[in-house]
């Protein structure tokens, strides 16, 4: 891997400056330069005013582009004119300015050349101009070290990066520059060729504009056709037109033209051409969110925010009415993304037919482009689900269709798909723990090149890895003495099933291993314990059941903290409730970047009892003993986390909760994130010293929570919170204040456990909570009563 420490971004608009953020996120020192503004006798801060103001607007820009506000103090500012030299100081520049050809040679010819470091990369971010056209401008040795890095918007959150070489790209530089923006910045790295609009455009943007044909031949609205192609097509919730208004009209348009423009021989090019209605709503200013309307738009009715949908017939907006399709319904009650698309496409109605039509284009399309915009399957695959969310690629939905079937029915409706997808039976397989794609090119498979230090649970499975099973978990094999214990259930929620197998699961790796790590792939770690279980109880009156499933969820946790080997765990996206609780007793935490985890049961009318409570009110105490202070204002902080549900924006917001601590790690390539979390257990294992149930534990005491419940009093009477919330908020006060005793009261951690338990059926057993429960299985959302 390439050894860059400082990175030059040239270019400080909404792109420039998310790069920026997001070098910064992964600890690279940055500077960010712009056009220089005032005279240039003006003093230096106002001559880089420009840039300036891109990195405080990374405070307001949302999604947030920044792990942490902080993070923004590694990006130094200026401007081309006057710190075009301190290009030297930097090992890669990125350029990110205006799309346009000629204004990139003369940045590249005036302020780049001149002032770049010895051995220093350069590549362009642009998202479609020729790589090799721009190479023209730079002498040979530059063109060596010259490449496209095509970052997705917004940076932070979008995971592919397109890779272009030019003619002259050195090899060794292009492989080393893969491994930095996979491993450093946690990029998916997919491999293009120097075609307009790479990979990933090319193809997104002939789906939305062969989507865009199908809805007018079949007279959809765009609201209809929304409710085709998002989750049930294994697409993002955002669909098509959704997708338009987010990315901007006017940004479609843009790349729809560019591809019209320079694909004279496509045979396709004619869909490329911008639809007059669509290049109209744009004259309009009518270019998606951030013009206040696109293909959807808000307006206030009497008061309340009403959606509405633009119509293309009439060129006014409609209320949407949320259209329903019997194939649509049937497949998203399907999880599995393959299946689900199957679901749909078998339905008989119009959108089954509109589904099938517009997918079979895309496909035919996709299968067509190769060689030309990519080597292989692998690498569109990737693109499509890197850079447009899409649940499977190209290749892998023609797997899930059946390559001879879909072939077949395509033919059926006058198609004509490429000779050689005839000869496909499938695209990818799996065999002894690797995975091998078909290649084109060589009539044969070949495998997958697996990064250095990735790790797939999938493949080691495959490979017969797996030591113990049942319906919600597994225990894995990872190797060198490790084991993973994988959650596989729904959401990958922690019911009695998941309990158990944590149980085995530890007493196999302290029989035969020297540690354990919590991990799975799936789209979270956990959505905490199986809250239907729980609504059922409660319905039934079942209280000793509660309480007994309780009882041995806090026995799990703390199996998991007091083993007899080292247990890290390996949380990433959603770690909700009892998930957070599973990872707060683990020795340690390595979680990806992108961790939204919190202690959230009160938003279902709970307190956190598997242990959350008390490692909350013990992790108070500790750092008030550490710092010789007084606890209050440590369990005030915990216990904000839990009374208002807070959420971590990222993995590293976790350390200011409290849910991370001193030594815990965050990875940036989701590959590596079990990886590094089988690491850490190792360099645990050789001097790991088992602890004991905590004891002599000083009672924070009664005077604490009087003192919160007194603030909740106010809340209330001010209008913030409603009564039950207070009668909820005050609950938890009295567990993580260690009860109805004075402070300095000494306690054990089972009596905290103990409290927990007691609280938690106290509230299972209040009305308020069971429509809570209710209400947040039916519609997803919590419920303020």
């Amino acid at each position: 891997m390439m050894k860059i420490n400082k990175v030059a971004v040239l270019g400080a608009g909404v792109m420039g400056a998310a790069i920026a953020a997001h070098l910064a996120n992964a600890g690279v020192e940055v500077l960010l330069l712009d056009m220089a503004s005032g005279e240039p006798s003006a003093a230096p801060p106002l001559r880089s005013r420009i840039a300036a103001q891109a990195v405080e607007g990374l405070a307001k820009m949302k999604p947030a582009p920044l792990y942490a506000a902080s993070f923004a103090e590694s990006i130094e500012t200026g401007n081309f004119d006057d710190d075009s030299v301190r290009l030297k100081e930097c090992d890669w520049v990125i350029e990110v300015v205006l799309e346009d050809l000629e204004i990139k040679k003369r940045l590249f010819a005036e302020k780049v050349v001149p002032n770049l470091k010895e051995g220093a990369v350069l590549s362009t971010n642009t998202s479609g101009l020729s790589v090799n056209e721009l190479a023209q401008a730079l002498p040979e040795g530059v063109r060596r070290r010259f490449l496209v890095t095509h970052f997705f918007n917004p940076p932070r959150y979008m995971r592919l990066m397109e890779m272009v070489r030019c003619a002259d790209t050195d090899p060794d530089l292009f492989s080393g520059m893969a491994s930095y923006l996979s491993r450093r910045l946690g990029k998916g790295v997919v491999y293009a060729k120097d075609t307009p609009n790479f990979i990933a455009n090319r193809i997104g943007t002939y789906a939305g504009a062969a989507t865009y044909r199908r809805m007018v031949e079949m007279g959809l609205t765009v609201e209809e056709v929304d409710a085709i192609t998002g989750q049930a097509m294994a697409r993002p919730k955002t669909a098509t037109f959704t997708l338009w208004d987010l990315v901007g009209i006017d940004t479609v348009v843009r790349v729809m033209d560019n591809s019209y423009r320079l694909l004279p021989s496509d045979e396709e090019r004619e869909l490329f051409k911008v639809p007059e209605t669509v290049r109209a709503m744009v004259s309009q200013g009518l270019t998606g969110k951030k013009g206040g309307g696109g293909f959807y738009r808000r307006e206030t009715v009497q008061g309340e925010s009403v959606k509405r949908f633009y119509d293309l017939e009439s060129g006014s907006y409609r209320p949407t009415v949320r259209p329903r399709f019997a194939s649509v319904d049937a497949a998203r009650q399907v999880d599995d993304p393959a299946l689900r698309l199957k679901t749909l496409l078998a339905g008989t109605d119009r959108a089954a037919e509109f589904a099938w039509k517009s997918l079979r284009d895309t496909l035919l399309y996709t299968a067509k482009s190769i060689p030309e915009i990519a080597d292989d399957v692998v690498n569109i695959d990737n693109a499509m689900k890197w850079g447009y969310n899409w649940e499977l690629g190209p290749f892998e939905i023609l797997d899930a269709l059946g390559v001879a079937d879909f072939v077949r029915r395509a033919e059926q409706d006058g198609m004509a798909p490429p000779p050689w997808l005839k000869e496909v039976e499938r695209f990818y397989k799996v065999e002894r723990g690797k995975r091998y794609f078909y290649s084109v090119a060589e009539r044969d498979f070949r495998e997958v090149q697996v990064p250095a230090g990735s790790l797939s649970l999938a493949l080691i499975k495959s490979a017969g890895g797996v030591a113990e099973k049942n319906s919600a978990a597994s225990l894995v094999d990872i190797g060198d003495g490790v084991f993973c214990l994988e959650f596989h259930s729904k959401m990958n929620t922690i019911g009695p099933e998941t309990l158990s197998m944590i149980q085995k699961g530890i007493r196999r790796s302290e029989a035969g291993g020297v540690g354990l790590v919590i991990a799975n792939e799936g789209g979270m770690f956990s959505a905490g314990a199986n809250l239907m279980l729980v609504a059922m109880a409660i319905a039934e009156g079942a209280w000793d059941e509660i309480a007994l499933t309780v009882k041995e969820f806090q026995k799990a946790m703390m199996a998991i903290k007091y083993s007899k080997i080292p247990v890290v765990a390996a949380p990433h996206h959603l770690v909700m409730g009892g998930g957070c609780e599973t990872c707060l007793h683990a020795d340690a935490v390595n979680a990806h970047a992108e961790t939204y985890m919190g202690l959230v049961e009160i938003g279902v009318g709970l307190l956190p009892a598997g242990g959350g409570t008390k490692e909350m009110a013990l992790r108070a105490v500790r750092l008030a003993e550490e710092n010789g202070a007084e606890v209050t204002p440590f369990i005030f902080k915990n216990y904000q986390n839990i009374a208002m549900g807070k959420v971590s924006s990222s993995a590293h917001d976790l350390f200011a909760m409290g849910l991370m601590r001193h030594g815990d790690g965050v990875t940036l390539d989701p590959d590596r994130r079990i990886q590094d979390a089988k690491l850490k257990v190792i360099s645990l294992a050789s001097n790991y010293r088992p602890g004991r149930p905590a004891t002599g534990i000083k009672a924070p005491g009664r005077s604490i929570a009087a003192s919160i419940k007194s603030q909740l009093w106010n809340l209330e009477r001010g209008g913030f919170i409603s009564s039950y919330d207070r009668h909820l908020a005050a609950g938890i006060a009295d567990v993580i204040t260690g009860g109805d005793v004075p402070g300095g009261t000494l306690i054990t951690e089972q009596y905290l456990l103990d409290l927990e338990r007691e609280m938690f059926l106290k509230f299972c057993g209040q009305k308020k909570t069971a429509e809570r429960i209710q209400h947040m299985l039916k519609k997803g959302k919590p419920l303020r009563n």
